[in-house]
């Protein structure tokens, strides 16, 4: 066996179960998940519509680089969602197809990684779980970097050591944030793509929470819109991932793509050649009619934006919670509670299910900065979220008491 295999830690969920062990929740209370980051928003009929008159095509191998059409459909939406120069992303060298961002990011660090030198994979801290788990599979050494609340939950790249910098090969960005909601900023971006530059490392920025925002008029930039404001271009050593999974409500249908620096995508397309993970053509078929429509993405936004306005008001009553700039977290602090206790008790006593923020961090010189707070994916329906919070204010009020 792959003796990395070892260096896994247990996924968050893997970890909530033996926590929750034993706990018999009320039963005169319904059960409301927060903790699992699933939409749970209809998915589109129109996209289901198009799987199911084309199920013909389960007869067709699907070729690794997927349908031209897919790939330019992509190559044009992002190009007008992030106001790139026309023509500089194309959908021949540009454009990757995947089968959604977690298979992307995972097969995207084995192709990357040199392992016969020092390799570095530098990431948010809290993270999402494959950042870790790709690096350590491809021989690669995590490096954390603290997001709380003293830097809005954006890295300090500034406070990074220069040694870190020099056998860095990889750089992950979370922008909007898993869990924080945080945005990174174009000038932030701006200096990270410098410090690529100087350093020569990739810098992978996962945006599948970027269209998931409060305001119309300000969605979200991302690393190629950076680059483009730049004038590169090229987008040189950058390299985005994004899904369809929370931007369309279409988590099972596995459908996203990487885009960016065009020397990498080649070789990336040619390690997915032996990687064997082409997208059903009956599913790229229907993710080019998801990425041409905007209607059925503006009205997901609504439905987010109506349950943070009701939600936040109500456990702003007991918790230091605010609105995120994006994504459909909350990362409240627990007040006077442990993360663990907060998550077991609240199952326990209310049958409101969320994830301890320990779980999604590592401890760095004793320092976890997901611990004390709570992840709340606000994915249930809108009366459901309501009574949620609410039945978080009563046990909290309770605990306080006691």
């Amino acid at each position: 066996m792959n003796p990395n295999l070892s260096r896994l830690h247990p996924y968050p969920f893997e970890k909530l179960a033996k926590l929750k062990a034993g706990v018999v929740p009320r039963q005169d209370l319904s059960a409301i998940s927060l903790g699992i980051g699933e939409p749970k928003h209809p998915s589109p009929a129109f996209v289901k519509q198009v799987i199911a008159e084309n199920l013909d095509r389960l007869a067709n191998y699907p070729t690794t680089g997927g349908m031209p059409e897919l790939r330019e459909t992509i190559a044009n939406w992002a190009t007008g969602r992030f106001k790139l120069t026309a023509g500089t992303l194309t959908a021949e060298a540009h454009v990757v197809p995947v089968n959604g961002t977690r298979e992307g990011i995972f097969s995207l660090v084995q192709a990357l990684i040199d392992n016969t030198k020092p390799a570095v994979v530098v990431s948010p801290n809290p993270f999402y779980q494959i950042y870790e788990g790709a690096a350590l599979l491809a021989g690669a050494t995590p490096h954390y970097l603290a997001c709380d609340g003293s830097n809005g939950f954006v890295p300090d790249f500034g406070a990074v050591p220069e040694p870190v910098w020099k056998d860095c090969q990889i750089l992950f960005l979370c922008s909007p944030g898993n869990p924080s909601g945080a945005v990174i900023s174009r000038e932030t971006l701006a200096q990270v793509i410098d410090l690529a530059d100087r350093h020569d490392f990739v810098v992978a920025s996962d945006e599948c929470y970027s269209e998931l925002y409060p305001d119309e008029s300000r969605p979200p930039e991302g690393l190629l819109q950076a680059c483009a404001a730049l004038g590169r271009d090229d987008y040189a050593r950058c390299i985005v991932f994004h899904s369809l999974s929370k931007r369309s409500n279409l988590p099972g249908m596995r459908s996203g793509f990487v885009a960016g620096d065009a020397g990498i995508l080649k070789d990336y397309l040619r390690y997915r050649t032996y990687h064997g993970s082409a997208m059903p053509v009956q599913h790229q078929l229907a993710s080019i009619a998801a990425w041409q429509d905007e209607d059925h993405v503006r009205e997901n936004r609504a439905a987010y934006r109506a349950k943070f306005e009701a939600v936040v008001p109500i456990l702003q009553q007991v918790m230091n919670v605010d609105f995120p700039d994006a994504g459909f977290y909350l990362w409240p602090e627990t007040p006077g509670i442990d993360d663990e206790t907060f998550a077991r008790e609240l199952s326990a006593q209310q049958n409101v299910h969320v994830l301890p923020g320990r779980y999604l961090s590592r401890s760095v010189a004793g320092y976890n900065p997901g611990e004390n707070r709570v992840r709340m994916a606000l994915v249930a329906p809108l009366e459901e979220c309501v009574e949620a919070a609410h039945r978080i204010v009563t046990f909290v009020k309770g605990f306080e008491r006691s």
